[in-house]
Protein backbone atom coordinates (compact mmCIF):
# COMPACT_ATOMS: atom_id res chain seq x y z
CA UNK A 1 0.00 0.00 0.00
CA UNK A 2 3.05 2.46 1.09
CA UNK A 3 4.48 1.81 -2.46
CA UNK A 4 1.03 2.98 -4.21
CA UNK A 5 0.35 6.25 -2.16
CA UNK A 6 4.17 7.11 -3.22
CA UNK A 7 3.65 6.04 -6.51
CA UNK A 8 0.47 8.53 -6.70
CA UNK A 9 2.28 11.05 -4.85
CA UNK A 10 4.78 11.22 -7.57
CA UNK A 11 2.16 10.89 -10.51
CA UNK A 12 0.73 14.15 -8.64
CA UNK A 13 4.05 15.68 -8.91
CA UNK A 14 3.86 15.50 -13.11
CA UNK A 15 0.08 17.36 -12.90
CA UNK A 16 -0.35 20.49 -15.61
CA UNK A 17 0.57 22.59 -12.95
CA UNK A 18 3.80 20.84 -12.21
CA UNK A 19 4.73 21.06 -15.81
CA UNK A 20 3.33 24.93 -16.54
CA UNK A 21 6.23 26.13 -14.59
CA UNK A 22 8.75 24.57 -16.99
CA UNK A 23 6.53 26.26 -19.95
CA UNK A 24 7.45 28.99 -21.67
CA UNK A 25 4.16 31.21 -22.85
CA UNK A 26 5.97 34.09 -24.98
CA UNK A 27 8.94 33.60 -27.35
CA UNK A 28 11.65 35.13 -25.68
CA UNK A 29 12.84 38.49 -27.82
CA UNK A 30 16.33 39.66 -29.15
CA UNK A 31 17.83 42.77 -27.62
CA UNK A 32 17.93 45.35 -30.41
CA UNK A 33 20.65 45.81 -31.44
CA UNK A 34 22.75 49.09 -30.39
CA UNK A 35 24.60 51.56 -33.12
CA UNK A 36 25.90 54.79 -31.53
CA UNK A 37 25.67 57.91 -34.02
CA UNK A 38 28.07 60.79 -33.22
CA UNK A 39 26.91 64.00 -34.99
CA UNK A 40 28.32 67.26 -35.20
CA UNK A 41 28.41 70.54 -37.56
CA UNK A 42 27.69 68.96 -40.52
CA UNK A 43 28.31 64.95 -40.25
CA UNK A 44 27.44 62.05 -38.62
CA UNK A 45 29.29 59.02 -37.92
CA UNK A 46 27.46 55.49 -37.35
CA UNK A 47 29.10 52.61 -35.95
CA UNK A 48 27.54 50.32 -38.61
CA UNK A 49 26.06 51.32 -41.64
CA UNK A 50 24.06 48.26 -42.46
CA UNK A 51 22.62 45.28 -40.69
CA UNK A 52 22.18 42.21 -42.56
CA UNK A 53 18.34 41.36 -42.07
CA UNK A 54 15.13 43.52 -40.54
CA UNK A 55 15.35 43.86 -37.14
CA UNK A 56 15.09 46.14 -34.58
CA UNK A 57 17.77 48.80 -34.10
CA UNK A 58 18.26 51.66 -31.41
CA UNK A 59 20.13 54.36 -32.43
CA UNK A 60 21.94 56.13 -29.62
CA UNK A 61 22.60 59.51 -31.19
CA UNK A 62 25.47 62.05 -28.76
CA UNK A 63 25.49 65.26 -29.92
CA UNK A 64 29.13 66.41 -30.61
CA UNK A 65 28.52 69.68 -31.82
CA UNK A 66 28.44 73.28 -30.51
CA UNK A 67 25.22 73.58 -31.43
CA UNK A 68 21.75 71.48 -31.19
CA UNK A 69 20.49 68.73 -33.63
CA UNK A 70 18.49 65.84 -33.81
CA UNK A 71 18.73 61.95 -35.88
CA UNK A 72 15.86 60.87 -37.95
CA UNK A 73 15.48 57.25 -39.77
CA UNK A 74 12.63 54.90 -40.51
CA UNK A 75 9.47 58.10 -39.68
CA UNK A 76 11.09 58.09 -36.15
CA UNK A 77 13.30 60.68 -34.57
CA UNK A 78 15.47 61.54 -31.26
CA UNK A 79 14.23 65.06 -29.38
CA UNK A 80 16.12 67.91 -30.08
CA UNK A 81 19.82 67.59 -28.52
CA UNK A 82 22.20 70.12 -26.94
CA UNK A 83 25.69 69.45 -27.48
CA UNK A 84 27.52 66.97 -25.34
CA UNK A 85 24.05 65.10 -25.01
CA UNK A 86 22.95 62.17 -26.02
CA UNK A 87 19.54 60.89 -27.05
CA UNK A 88 18.55 57.66 -28.76
CA UNK A 89 15.63 56.58 -30.61
CA UNK A 90 14.36 53.03 -31.80
CA UNK A 91 13.55 51.67 -35.32
CA UNK A 92 12.22 48.24 -36.11
CA UNK A 93 13.13 47.68 -40.04
CA UNK A 94 10.51 45.10 -41.60
CA UNK A 95 12.09 44.92 -44.67
CA UNK A 96 15.66 45.23 -46.78
CA UNK A 97 16.33 48.46 -48.52
CA UNK A 98 18.10 51.53 -47.98
CA UNK A 99 17.08 53.72 -45.15
CA UNK A 100 17.86 57.66 -45.61
CA UNK A 101 18.67 59.48 -42.30
CA UNK A 102 19.15 63.00 -41.54
CA UNK A 103 19.20 65.92 -39.33
CA UNK A 104 16.03 68.32 -39.40
CA UNK A 105 17.03 71.35 -38.02
CA UNK A 106 16.11 73.35 -41.21
CA UNK A 107 19.44 73.72 -43.41
CA UNK A 108 21.37 71.17 -41.79
CA UNK A 109 20.74 67.94 -43.92
CA UNK A 110 21.83 70.07 -47.17
CA UNK A 111 24.93 71.40 -45.49
CA UNK A 112 26.01 67.36 -45.14
CA UNK A 113 24.13 65.97 -41.79
CA UNK A 114 22.83 63.08 -44.04
CA UNK A 115 23.20 59.68 -45.12
CA UNK A 116 21.88 56.01 -46.14
CA UNK A 117 21.18 53.30 -43.69
CA UNK A 118 21.46 49.71 -45.80
CA UNK A 119 19.12 46.53 -44.01
CA UNK A 120 20.01 43.37 -46.32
Amino acid sequence: MKKLIVAAVSIAALTPAGIASARTDSPARAAPTAISVRGKEFSFRLSKTSIPTPETVTFSFHNVGTMAHDFAIGGKNTRLTGPGKTARVTVTFHKKGRFPYLCTVPGHAQAGMKGMFTVG
